[in-house]
């Protein structure tokens, strides 16, 4: 049997989480064989090293070591070395994750070169130009050959710009790697005794995004409406680096919110499992919210994960309350990552 060889496009802790999702099925297939490269986004031992281990992911075959710096300078840089890459390896496909630069970077350094790319997460859309991410996976959806859409509604967006070929629901292999780690944390993590926590008796808090940290208003109007939304509960918040660095440049007003390290994915699905309530400007968690049963609210005036918002798990911060709720059923089943690698198939030569 011949195997197919994908370079998978890594950068950023959410890529990490569904990369090791898809990974595992490529493991366990005697078609495919899969060399990593980290463009090395996110870079330091809690958003990057820790979720290779957790995770089971091999160690990346290539890290570029690309951080800092403007979106321009990191994307040329990333584009440069991803290029280099493709050309030594000749991979029969690249795969991206998402809608980071290091998606971007992937996308446009294999279709330049005509290697087909895959996109997971194809077809999601805040419908908000100005968010870097949307212009990322605007483009990247454009230059893709195979676009796997977690949801119907991904897929009917792809449908309304043109791109009807290559495209797939496979539900969301962001659940597959929940499924994975939620009882793994319950029997290992210690992260709520460490922290002095009792299951349901807090709340658990994110924010990284440029719109939210860059603007010193903004940012304290976000942290003020977590300290309100909490309503008297405790709030737990591990602190990106970027939003650590922008609380302590405009000195930043935190009221009752505690403030801790980044943490691991064990640990972090852990807080989940035992939070009432999870207020975040982060796609990825409104799902894990989601994945966990647990109510969200988007620290955001959109999100391109409106399907959580239908089914009342999810609302945005200037929404005064939820939906009623109901199960999501476009994610799947927990069987996204076969999906990915079916999709592969059908569509190689």
């Amino acid at each position: 049997m011949k195997t197919t060889t994908i370079l998978t496009v890594v950068g950023a802790r959410p890529q990490f989480i569904k990369a090791a999702a898809v990974s595992r099925a490529i493991r366990a297939s005697a078609d495919f064989h899969e060399v990593m490269v980290h463009t090395g986004q996110h870079f330091d031992e809690m958003m990057s090293d820790v979720f290779f281990r957790e995770l089971e992911i091999g160690k990346p075959e290539v890290n570029l070591a690309i951080n800092g710096g403007s979106h321009g300078a990191m994307t040329g840089q990333m584009l440069e070395g991803i290029e280099r890459c493709l050309i030594d390896r000749r991979p029969s496909w690249v795969m991206v994750y998402g809608d980071t630069n290091s998606t971007l970077a992937g996308a446009l350094a294999a279709a330049k070169l005509h290697i087909p790319v895959v996109h997971v997460e194809a077809g999601l859309r805040s419908f908000n130009r100005r968010m870097p991410e949307e212009v990322n996976r605007v483009v990247t959806d454009h230059v893709s050959a195979l676009l796997l859409s977690p949801t119907m509604i991904g897929v009917r967006n792809l449908e309304s710009e043109g791109i009807t070929r290559g495209v797939h629901h496979v539900g969301d292999v962001m659940y597959d790697a929940m499924l994975h780690a939620q009882k793994s944390s319950r029997e290992s993590s210690t992260i709520l005794s460490e922290l002095g926590l009792a299951e349901g008796s807090y709340a658990i808090a994110t924010v990284h995004r440029a719109e939210n940290t860059d603007d010193p208003v903004r940012l304290q109007k976000v942290m003020s409406a977590i300290d309100e939304t909490a309503a008297g509960l405790p709030v737990v918040m591990p602190v990106h680096p970027r939003t650590r660095q922008a609380v302590e440049r405009h000195s930043t007003k935190l009221g009752s919110i505690r403030t801790i390290d980044p943490v691991g994915y064990i640990d972090m699905v852990r807080l989940l499992d035992g939070a009432t309530v999870v207020l975040t400007d982060s796609g990825g968690l409104q799902k894990e919210a989601y994945f966990a049963r647990r109510p969200c609210v988007t620290l955001r005036d959109e999100t391109e994960w409106t399907e959580t918002l239908e089914h009342g798990w999810n609302r945005l911060w200037t929404t005064p309350d939820w939906q009623p709720r109901s199960d999501i059923v476009d994610y799947g089943t927990g069987q996204a990552a076969e999906a990915v690698l079916d999709a592969i198939r059908q569509h190689r030569h």
